[in-house]
């Protein structure tokens, strides 16, 4: 949370900025069916689907619906598999340069390949009302329905992005690499130096523990 210091203008008309920062999901996933609501919203209509497999023509077809749950396992986050969703192909070491087109038909095949059946919850977003909280939001403020995670990649990389604007080149959640911390300068720090106060509230350890 950010607050207008002392030593700033008192005509600013924004007085406090909340930053909310949960676990990852996919737009889609939590507010895809929003459009329901709002056709304006770039969300989801249920034409969406994605083949079990990508490399058989013949391939069974799963549609996205709109009676999502808890999922159980975690879906694949690593830069790896989100290679794979993203452009349909698995990762490897031999990635052709250009990359392949993003075609966003491997979310099935990446989820089946991580459990077996996983590909029907994956393919799978909230009603408004299964998500009243989100729902209430929404019918007040506006939603960025064309945002884009930083780096398609695990948790404290995108975290970090947040944060201080890079990731400094990690792609996953390097243990080692975290407790040591990174050495580049956050928005806090920079807050500090204009005169701003700022506030951090967190459930577990917040990831601004991970810098220098």
């Amino acid at each position: 949370m950010v607050s207008q210091g002392s030593n700033s203008a008192s005509s600013y008309p924004i007085k406090t900025i909340v930053i909310l920062v949960q676990e990852n999901r996919s737009f889609d996933h939590m507010l895809g069916w929003f459009k329901s609501l709002n056709p304006e919203i770039d969300g989801v209509t249920g034409s969406e689907s994605n083949p079990i497999s990508t490399s058989d023509p013949n391939s069974p077809m799963v549609f996205f619906k709109d009676n999502s749950e808890y999922v159980d396992p975690d879906p694949a986050h690593s830069i790896q598999a989100i290679y794979e969703q993203v452009f349909g192909h698995p990762w490897s070491s031999d990635i052709p340069n250009p990359p392949h087109e993003p075609t966003m038909n491997g979310f099935a095949q990446n989820a089946e390949r991580t459990e077996k059946g996983m590909a029907e919850a994956v393919m799978k977003g909230f009603k408004p009302d299964a998500v009243p909280v989100y729902k209430e939001l929404a019918s007040k403020f506006g939603i960025c329905d064309r945002w884009f995670a930083s780096v398609p990649a695990s948790t404290q990389p995108n975290r970090m992005f947040v944060h201080s604007a890079t990731s400094y080149g990690q792609t996953s959640n390097d243990a080692i690499k975290l407790i040591k911390g990174f050495p580049q300068k956050t928005i806090f720090e920079s807050l500090d130096e204009s005169g701003f106060s700022f506030g951090i509230y967190y459930q577990y350890p917040p990831s601004t523990l991970f810098f220098r």
